[in-house]
């Protein structure tokens, strides 16, 4: 829980370091502040529930500007280490990500069957041979390092979909930070 915790105060800081204004105000839900959707975050679900809104929201506050192959490929690299984090993925894993990665309001620049297929791919390959996976998916990462706006856009997509089902295994915020490390973004940006 206080994962979630550290991370919420992260992203509330990196707002307020974006030109958000917003009251520092301590505890759950004092102020929601301009993305926090108006819930207030009493409970621990709460607060997850809004740091992934607050994501989305940054992420569709940039989706003119996520129009690149670059972005594309980086975010599907993301999503599979994402889901293979723990070495293995269910069928049933497989299917829910693929129906957050093409529902995805950002994501909706692509077409749904490049982003299965490349996402498949990734996830093909980490099964298939782990590191090797695992190595040529952070070089598709790493290609989105030139452009800050993306590479953080690849990051926040990947958080969105390893919060997606309410927890943030430590293998996830493994694969998050060696995202963090490829696109040379410090991985406390996003408290991981």
């Amino acid at each position: 829980m206080a994962m979630w915790d550290k991370i919420k105060d992260q992203a509330k800081t990196f707002q307020q370091s974006q030109g958000a204004r917003g009251a520092s105000g301590s505890g759950p839900g004092s102020h929601g502040g301009p993305l926090g959707g108006g819930r207030s975050g009493s409970s621990s679900g709460g607060s997850k529930a809004q740091l992934i809104g607050m994501f989305k929201s940054q992420l569709a506050s940039a989706k003119n500007e996520l129009k690149s192959g670059a972005y594309r490929d980086a975010s599907m690299a993301m999503c599979a280490l994402v889901a293979a984090a723990d070495g293995r993925v269910e069928p049933s894993e497989r299917q829910r990500v693929e129906e957050l990665i093409v529902s995805n309001e950002v994501l909706q620049n692509f077409p749904a069957d490049q982003l299965r297929q490349r996402f498949n791919q990734h996830v093909d390959r980490l099964l298939a041979n782990f590191e090797q996976g695992r190595a040529e998916a952070l070089q598709v990462i790493a290609k989105a390092a030139k452009k800050p706006a993306e590479a953080r856009a690849v990051v926040q997509t990947g958080m969105v979909v390893a919060g997606a089902d309410g927890t943030f295994e430590p293998s996830e915020q493994y694969a998050i930070r060696e995202a963090c490390t490829a696109l040379n973004i410090p991985p406390s940006e996003f408290g991981v």
